[in-house]
């Protein structure tokens, strides 16, 4: 396993569409290791999720999982480990619960975004499964957040308004932009 480089923001590669992943390619040793290695770097940088195309991987494979308090995010649900392939969102709710996000490609940085609290998600897992499951809350935060980098996006381009950026020392611990 390996730790591996992130992108950050103005990385062209950020900004593309990733492709679907096939069930051939998830039996590969290759394969294999990416995940492991997606699931360290995640680890490693205090993240609850990564995305393929943050690690320059345009394939559509997200990692998710945050077992206990993060330090990026104080007082979060739990968001069990998984492995996302080719994921496809349907909103179940209006865009009205705001969170202020951060990003590992995006680092020191925090903006408040609205997402659905409620999606449907049709995914495959690592052994190319299928899945259909309705997600409320944080979970479905997250995995939003996620799968937009597998089409280009990244929180930024989501904001509720510019004036709700700003770094995580401007922030303070309820979410609001200090003075």
């Amino acid at each position: 396993m390996a730790v591996r480089k992130i992108l950050k923001i103005g990385n062209p590669i950020l900004r593309q569409t990733s492709e679907d992943v096939s069930e051939s390619e998830i039996q590969t040793k290759d394969f294999k290791k990416l995940i492991r290695d997606m699931f360290e770097t995640m680890r490693h940088a205090d993240g609850v999720g990564l995305a393929a195309p943050q690690i320059g991987v345009l394939k559509k494979l997200v990692v998710v999982g945050q077992e206990d308090d993060n330090e990026r995010y104080p007082g979060t649900p739990e968001v069990p480990n998984q492995i996302i392939l080719n994921p496809e969102i349907t909103p179940l709710s209006p865009p009205r619960d705001g969170f202020w996000e951060g990003c590992l490609s995006v680092p020191g940085m925090r903006g408040y975004v609205e997402r659905p609290n409620k999606i449907r998600m049709k995914w495959r897992d690592e052994n190319y499964v299928e899945h259909d499951e309705i997600i409320e809350g944080y979970r479905a935060i997250v995995l939003q957040h996620e799968c937009d980098h597998l089409f280009g996006v990244l929180y930024v381009d989501r904001l509720k308004s510019t004036k709700l950026f700003g770094y995580n020392e401007d922030i303070d611990t309820a979410g609001k932009l200090l003075d």
